[in-house]
């Protein structure tokens, strides 16, 4: 009877989705509600949460991290640096196959990780990887051009999947490869129907390399696009998760209900801020004082006391206020009207202009009420705001990615380390049109360009420390973006789960473990 309940509650979410998905089997369906539409589901040449949360359970990676920032074996079960730091060795299991049947071998590793290198939007993440050398079957040898101080995170499951050569070698455009819809992979699941804007429905992978899981039978993302929905699925037990979780008026609803529990556990690796970000390339914005002068103008404080409720923290910089790298020095702009319009007749605007803000469609309390808040509060220096919405996530991140924006509210991810996360977003040589979550901004500095490359390679903490610090300074002065607040993510999650994803990763992790003892 319960299993009936479930399937009709979910039917009136997303009744077409539910028409053509299985029935429950032994070990339950996890039911996920999101309300990002992915692309595609080949996390190989697209980031994000959309992508990353289907993508992780399709494909394996060569490594992935506990609680703790340790790397464990995955595709990989052991592996070794070498003393000179320029080549690591990758020992691969023996029975890894992917979805169709065909081996996972050193050549896979090698072609996802240089397929990697070429087309992600995190351009950093493997840039000194010259070569990859496969003297067997099961052996992979990562040559650098230079060490990598991030190289092990960087082959974690969000970041590193391993997609099958043949399938995706074939010579087509991997950006826009028909199989990026239904990948094979060798993950826990197997995805076996992409309806875009409605469901991803992922099947247990009977021939999973690690024993004796998955626990579940299947994993349905529901992608539903009104929050409230969200919420009223979680409360009446239509759905088992809800992660990304930001608005305080959800968490504080979803918190006082006795089945659910509520965490923002599962988001160290993540780091995300929340910004307002400026297309430097614009006429208007291309001037750093009236950039400045909008930073004058916005009360962060207002923002995240008054309409975050208290749940979100201020943000001051590129890298998130968590981290060790993060500089508490840096001096952030509070507001100062006067010396905003100073600046903006400074710069020639005495008249004012007008500007248009974009926004992440989906939850508004962190993008959409902010830009409307953005519209009254920039009035007050002479800049007259639009609020362009866009109907999904992909119209949004198509005008962004092809920098057909003039400012735009945005979510974007430290990914553990700043060489990940953090330097795609600053370098002049990541300005690449059509690449969400690049340099979207056209920002070009030399003396950044040169801090970010020496960080990258440096091994002695102190001193990367101290070169991210100077290119801090830089950018919070500059203001390619406005830092606003630490995204506040948590995840609600039926309270009979067992092993809920919590890890750094968090939902953006092998769902293999995940038990629903009741399910049945």
């Amino acid at each position: 009877m319960k299993l009936m309940t479930r399937l009709m509650g979910a039917a009136v979410i997303a009744a077409s989705a539910l028409s053509s998905a299985p029935l429950f089997a032994e070990g339950g369906t996890l039911v996920i509600v999101a309300n990002q539409v992915p692309r595609h589901l080949n996390g190989a040449v697209q980031s994000g949460i959309a992508t990353a949360v289907p993508s992780t359970q399709i494909f394996a990676s060569p490594l992935r991290y506990d609680e703790d920032w340790t790397p464990q074996p995955y595709l990989a079960e052991s592996w070794e640096m070498s003393e000179d730091g320029l080549s690591l060795t990758l020992n691969l299991v023996q029975n890894a196959t992917f979805h169709d049947g065909k081996p996972v071998t050193s050549e896979d590793v090698a072609f996802s990780i240089m397929t990697i290198k070429e087309n992600h939007p995190f351009q950093t993440m493997f840039a000194p990887v010259e070569s990859i050398d496969t003297p067997d079957a099961h052996t992979a040898i990562i040559r650098l051009s230079k060490p990598h101080p991030a190289l092990l995170l960087a082959l974690s499951p969000a970041l590193a999947p391993i997609i099958p050569k043949h399938v995706f070698g074939d010579g087509q455009d991997v950006k826009a490869h028909p199989a990026n819809a239904m990948p094979v992979g060798s993950g826990p699941f197997i995805v076996t129907e992409f309806t875009p804007g409605e469901a991803i429905v992922l099947k247990k992978n009977p021939d999973f390399f690690l024993e004796g899981r998955p626990k579940l039978d299947e994993i349905i993302l529901r992608i539903i696009q009104d929050p409230s929905a969200m919420v009223i699925a979680m409360e009446n037990g239509e759905a088992d998760m809800y992660p990304f979780l930001a608005g305080s008026q959800d968490i504080r609803r979803l918190e006082k209900v006795e089945s659910l529990t509520i965490t923002n556990e599962g988001y160290a690796g993540i780091g995300p801020i929340n910004w307002l970000a400026f297309n430097t390339a614009s006429p208007k914005l291309s001037d750093m004082r009236v950039r400045q002068a909008i930073a004058y103008a916005v009360d962060r404080d207002f923002i995240t006391k008054a309409l975050h409720r208290g749940v979100s923290t201020q943000q001051r910089g590129p890298i998130i206020e968590s981290s060790p790298f993060f500089d508490a020095s840096v001096e952030p702009f509070n507001v100062d009207l006067d010396k905003a319009k100073t600046l903006m007749v400074e710069a020639g605007f005495a008249d004012g202009m007008e500007l248009s803000v974009d926004y992440i469609p989906g939850p508004a309390e962190q993008q959409k009420t902010i830009a409307e808040y953005l519209k009254s509060q920039l009035d007050k220096i002479g800049i007259t705001v639009t609020v362009r919405a866009a109907p999904d996530f992909p119209t949004w991140a198509g005008r962004v990615a092809g920098h057909d924006f003039e400012l735009t509210m945005d979510n974007v991810f430290n990914w553990g380390d700043p060489v990940i996360g953090v330097h795609r977003t600053y370098l002049t040589d990541n300005i690449r049109q059509g690449v969400i979550w690049s340099n979207t901004q056209s920002y070009s500095n030399a003396r950044v360009d040169e801090l970010l490359a020496a960080a990258a390679v440096e091994l002695d903490i102190d001193k990367r420390k101290a070169l991210y610090a100077e290119f801090q300074q830089i950018v919070v002065g500059e203001v390619p973006v406005y830092f606003i607040n630490a995204t506040p993510y948590h995840t609600a999650y039926t309270s009979s789960m067992v092993n809920p994803p919590l890890g750094i990763w968090g939902p953006m992790h092998p769902m293999d473990m995940v038990e629903l003892p009741d399910a049945n």
